[in-house]
């Protein structure tokens, strides 16, 4: 269960002593392992094969959104998620190109901490989790039932994991050589590292829960969409 403050709060951050030892930890990760390593898979990997690679790794998150559009009670979006799945694994060659979105299918991301919400589990409390990075309680759960639950690990089957998690690792790289002069803005330039990265996860997440239809206390405008709002994509 998720913890819950006693009066509805801004940030809820019960355990922030221990969430910044661990974001003390991410950072010395970051710096001493993936962002050397983002730094030579943006460098050296052209830029079709890592595309590629980032729409393979997408690909294979369809299956588990389509399930969390079910467990939402959203038909459509399960359909339309579906059909997207369908037309790039099949057209797109495994899901190699996105023919989808170039055929109107855009992706509807979805998560189970977006069930969780939709059930009507409380936000919980901030976590920085490590290797993770931010989240909230709810979001936490829900990122460790998509991993047990998602079908696609059925689907492929254990022969197959070195390439999904293969896939899923160099998305990791790819992305975080893309965000690279913001997250090190974040990360070694402001004066409160772990007060703005954790300022800006509630805040993108809270207006993806609401542009979501997901209410409850949630912002209608992320003040951070344009600047930082790519950094916590799914």
């Amino acid at each position: 269960a998720c913890t819950t403050p006693d009066q509805p709060v801004e940030t809820f951050d019960p355990y922030e002593a221990e969430n910044r030892e661990v974001h003390a930890f991410n950072r010395a990760v970051d710096a001493s392992a993936l962002r050397p390593a983002a730094t030579g898979y943006g460098t050296y990997v052209p830029v079709p094969v890592r595309m590629g690679v980032a729409n393979f790794s997408s690909n294979l998150g369809m299956p588990s959104m389509v399930l969390n559009d079910l467990l939402q009670g959203n038909p459509g979006d399960a359909l339309h998620n579906g059909f997207r799945f369908v037309l790039n694994t099949t057209l797109g060659f495994g899901g190699l190109f996105d023919v989808a979105t170039t055929g109107g299918f855009e992706e509807r991301t979805t998560d189970f901490g977006e069930t969780l919400a939709v059930w009507g589990a409380p936000e919980g409390a901030y976590v920085e989790v490590p290797f993770f990075g931010p989240r909230t309680e709810r979001a936490f759960a829900g990122n460790v039932v998509d991993l047990v639950l998602n079908p696609v690990n059925y689907i492929f089957g254990p022969e197959y994991a070195a390439v999904v998690y293969g896939a899923r690792g160099a998305t990791v790289l790819d992305d975080r050589y893309a965000l690279g002069d913001t997250l090190d803005e974040i990360l070694y330039e402001s004066a409160d590292s772990y007060a703005l990265l954790r300022s800006l996860y509630l805040q993108n997440r809270r207006f993806e829960l609401s542009q979501s239809g997901v209410v409850g206390g949630e912002p209608e405008l992320d003040p951070y969409e344009d600047l930082y709002g790519d950094i916590f994509e799914e």
